[in-house]
């Protein structure tokens, strides 16, 4: 009889471990590089051939955009910018600036939120008010999407794989966390970069300014290691 009385405490214990472990795991999903429910994930490309893709998110911003297209101009280098649509609403002369350079441009959405527990309207519109701006830009390439923090569930996935557009994530990032020396974030590169790689730098805004002193030496030293730097574009044509 005691049992009985306490079934319904029993039964609700249960329900909560059951609905923690449940939110861990799609919380686990939400931040995974190699997994999402629905369409095509890339976090790098399988190849034996040395090229990467050298990428950057966030901006573009006036702290850091013109040292980066000097930096990738002086070393003869194409990469890929996923940017942000507000962002790109207020700079509009340095997204053109990107484009005229011939770098590839990818959508970062509009706001950088995490889209994870958001409407399908709110992707949509995150999604195409970007495409929008990216498109003031004079670029008229591919649009590839990187999800801003790589956060990712349900409704995003699905409106990628209903657009058939991939979702871009990374295998080398050296400047997510904490606050890293020019010569941590060159050395973690180093470290981890091997053919296929995509490799994410946080290079625009004011408080990154370690990530752009490391940005020459990394193409220095990955170049002298027989690596050669292309487009999001041209590394998945390569598969």
């Amino acid at each position: 009889m005691k049992w009985l009385r306490r079934k319904p405490t029993i039964i609700t214990a249960t329900g909560l471990v059951v609905v923690l472990v449940a939110a861990v795991v799609l919380w686990n999903v939400s931040s995974s590089r190699t997994f999402q429910f629905f369409g095509e994930l890339v976090h790098r490309v399988d190849t034996t051939e040395k090229v990467v893709a050298l990428t950057f998110d966030d901006g573009p911003d006036p702290a850091g955009a013109q040292q980066v297209l000097d930096t990738l101009d002086e070393e003869q280098v194409k990469a890929t910018f996923f940017l942000v649509g507000r962002d790109l609403e207020k700079h509009p002369d340095l997204g053109r600036k990107i484009a005229q350079a011939g770098h590839e441009i990818g959508n970062h959405t509009y706001n950088h939120q995490r889209m994870v527990g958001v409407l399908p309207s709110t992707v949509a519109k995150e999604i195409e008010d970007t495409d929008a701006q990216i498109r003031r830009t004079g670029y008229r390439g591919d649009i590839h999407f990187r999800p801003p923090n790589g956060k990712k569930l349900f409704a995003l996935p699905h409106y990628l794989s209903e657009h058939h557009r991939k979702t871009i994530m990374w295998d080398v990032e050296p400047d997510s966390a904490g606050t890293p020396t020019a010569q941590q974030i060159e050395q973690d590169v180093l470290d981890r970069t091997k053919p296929g790689s995509i490799i994410l730098l946080h290079p625009m805004y004011q408080s990154r300014d370690q990530t752009r002193q490391a940005l020459k030496p990394i193409i220095t030293k990955l170049g002298e290691r027989g690596f050669r730097f292309v487009t999001v574009s041209a590394l998945l044509a390569g598969r």
